[in-house]
């Protein structure tokens, strides 16, 4: 494999670049959207930008490639740009649009690419003609596909006048204010040529000084810095440094890789196609592969979607993954035998039975920060990093700034982490953009006293606020949890967690304090998990029609002892679920579903009138149970996520597990008022 790749022709770009085409402006104004893919072109000042329509912000992932398209894998997804791309609650772009209508360029508002990391949505704007995209900033896995890719970025609107008028762009327009890595993958046209350039000895690795002239000596870092030190590669290949701080760029050694059958087959046809078809992965015994996210698709699928084929395209994703796997040695977490359902999701079971306090883990999934809950740094990655892991063991990383979000106090019994992370989602400086691409660290004593399950919701739901990732310092709560989720000696638990704290004298680019006592139950409203507020600030009543408990988020064993404890308190007042309601409670793994046995969850569950799935991502993703089929519909989730039409076309509120079942009880979102006497509890 080496040798091939030593011997493969590797250029760089032009250092000019001209692009030829037509502006897409995603604007609010779904009529102007539709006027630009009819033919007209759209007056743009750049020089008095208040004269503009409003661009479109927070467009996500789901909204450029719906999930239900990213079944394709080839160039077939240049017909899917946008499609999901809501404006005043219309569709305006359909299939094949952007294509047909000769577009170089995408321009939008904040926070492009929010969402889901799925490499599918720059490699379908890339097949549709799109060859930059142009926005007020850029979420960090999304930009780092299109880099990786080769689809240029940037944040200049001044560029707007250069494309229009067909001139020639310094390629360095791009690379500017990038760092030394970064501005290379984009000279050579996305991250696999860059690493052939590298292991050609091409390109070097700028080196993370530590000792000699120009060095820093060792001060004080973050966790997260202590844990990106020991991994990264200093310039002779070895690794581990004494330090680093932000900014500092490089490779970092990966104790796991993982990926599940959304990206997986995408990443093996470009391991095939770019390295060879008899190649071998570097260390195949720390990759894993999930069949978690599509096992009950065909029960919610539509028929439209079937006539398409996107049914037998999910099945073709499963069995590109299955061949890998049996091709490659991998352990795959696939379908369960006996019945329908998965071993687990992903995140569920890395964090039950892989993750480790310090690793540095990547996956290919948003919610890979999931384990951060027991001091490791676990992050999101695309397609392109997936596929080039398997080749070096390593991935790119530049050092993030970190965010210590402190918890205070003592919380309400009805209050969990959703509440918490709801109420930071709802703040200022992260609906603004300015926690991107940074380490959330949680602290406090609040966030002290939750379980390794609940800090979990905290690490995971990282991927709404755009951070890097989340963490949490490993402390009694993670020793305990290795011993009795793995079967771990204590000694050899407490080890693992020596060091792995923040120095006091640690940089932060921002603190943010928070007072548990001030936070009661909240919801995000329907659009996006920022749109946070108290249930009691709700005007009136909001009759709900589904009720959804599950995924990673909320399909852990913390979460199924909440969902029992509401249930059974209703069963004591001879209340069961509303009439009006279906409540679905969906396991995150085969290991939560044994526990809710041994604890008599099921018998509760089944009583109360709540239906019980195996695990899968399901509705999460608009595949399963529990997904919306009317735009008027109405649905309380537990999941992590309410972007348009995530779910099915209705009307999403995110909650707490608590919240969530009170809610299928009275059949409207309401509070969960415990029966015991309302005080401050430790958590």
């Amino acid at each position: 494999m080496i040798n091939s790749l030593l011997e493969r022709t590797i250029e760089k770009r032009p250092d000019k670049v001209r692009l030829q085409g037509r502006i897409l402006f995603l604007t609010e104004d779904p009529e102007l959207i539709k006027r630009q893919l009819s033919g007209a072109d759209l007056p743009w000042d750049t020089k008095s930008p208040e004269n503009n329509p409003k661009l479109r912000d927070d467009i996500s992932t789901d909204e450029i490639t719906p999930a239900h398209y990213c079944f394709y894998f080839d160039e077939t997804l240049g017909e899917i740009p946008y499609l999901g791309l809501k404006c005043r609650d219309v569709l305006p772009i359909g299939r094949s649009d952007v294509k047909k209508g000769g577009f170089v360029c995408a321009v939008s508002g904040k926070r492009r690419g929010k969402g889901s990391s799925r490499e599918q949505s720059p490699y379908a704007e890339m097949c549709a003609g799109i060859r930059v995209v142009i926005a007020e900033n850029i979420e960090r896995i999304y930009k780092q596909n299109c880099q990786n890719l080769g689809l240029l970025t940037s944040t200049n609107f001044s560029l707007i006048d250069k494309i229009r008028g067909g001139k020639e762009i310094d390629l360095s327009e791009f690379t500017a204010g990038e760092d030394e890595i970064t501005r290379q993958v984009i000279e050579y046209g996305g991250l696999f040529p860059f690493n052939v350039a590298r292991m050609q000895k091409k390109v070097f690795l700028p080196p993370i000084k530590t000792t000699g002239e120009g060095a820093r000596a060792t001060h004080a870092m973050t966790l997260a810095e202590k844990i990106f030190a020991r991994h990264m590669m200093d310039e002779k290949g070895n690794i581990g440094v004494p330090c680093v701080k932000p900014g500092d760029t490089g490779f970092a050694r990966a104790d796991l890789r993982f990926s599940h059958e959304y990206v997986t087959p995408m990443a093996a046809i470009f391991f095939e196609r770019y390295v060879g078809k008899d190649a071998k992965v570097n260390d195949a015994s720390s990759i894993i592969f999930f069949r978690d996210h599509l096992t009950f698709l065909d029960e919610v699928i539509s028929e439209e979607k079937k006539k398409l084929g996107l049914l037998d395209l999910a099945t073709q994703l499963k069995l590109k993954q299955q061949d890998f796997a049996a091709k490659q040695g991998i352990k795959l977490h696939g379908e369960l035998k006996d019945r329908k359902g998965s071993e687990g999701i992903c995140h569920s079971i890395v964090l039950e039975s892989y993750a480790l306090p310090g690793q540095l883990n990547i996956g290919s999934d948003s919610h890979t920060p999931h384990v951060g809950a027991i001091g490791c740094v676990a992050f999101g990655i695309g397609t392109t990093d997936v596929f080039n892991s398997w080749i070096t063991k390593d991935v790119r990383v530049k050092v993030p700034e970190s965010v210590k979000i402190i918890i205070r106090g003592r919380k309400y019994p009805n209050v969990t982490a959703k509440d918490f992370i709801l109420k930071i989602l709802s703040l200022d400086y992260v609906r603004s953009g300015k926690a991107l691409a940074k380490v959330m660290e949680y602290a406090g004593e609040a966030i002290e006293e939750l379980s390794v399950d609940e800090r979990a919701t905290m690490t995971n739901m990282a991927a709404e606020i755009g951070g890097f990732t989340g963490i949490v310092a490993p402390d009694r709560k993670a020793v305990d949890f290795l011993m009795e989720r793995r079967g771990m000696d204590r000694k050899k638990a407490e080890s693992m967690i020596e060091g792995l704290y923040s120095d006091p004298e640690a940089q932060y680019a921002h603190v943010i304090e928070l007072d548990a006592a001030e936070i009661t139950p909240m919801v995000a409203t329907p659009g996006d998990p920022g749109n946070g507020k108290y249930v009691r600030e709700l005007n009136t009543a909001v009759p709900v029609e589904l009720a959804y408990g599950g995924t990673c988020t909320a399909g852990k064993n913390e979460d199924m002892d909440m969902y029992a404890r509401v249930l059974a308190d209703a069963l004591k007042q001879g209340k069961k679920v509303a009439d009006s309601v279906k409540f679905y409670i969906q396991f995150g793994s085969q290991e939560t579903r044994e526990y809710c046995l041994r604890k008599g969850y099921l018998d509760v569950f089944q009583k109360a009138g709540a239906h019980v799935i195996e695990p899968s991502c399901g509705a999460c993703i608009n595949a399963g149970p529990g997904v919306t089929t009317r735009p008027e519909q109405v649905v309380i989730s537990a999941q992590n996520r309410n972007f348009p039409g995530r779910s099915g076309p209705g009307q999403m509120y995110l909650a707490s597990p608590l919240t969530v079942a009170a809610s299928a009880v009275a059949g409207y979102i309401v509070e969960y008022e415990p029966s015991q006497k309302r005080e401050l509890v430790e958590a």
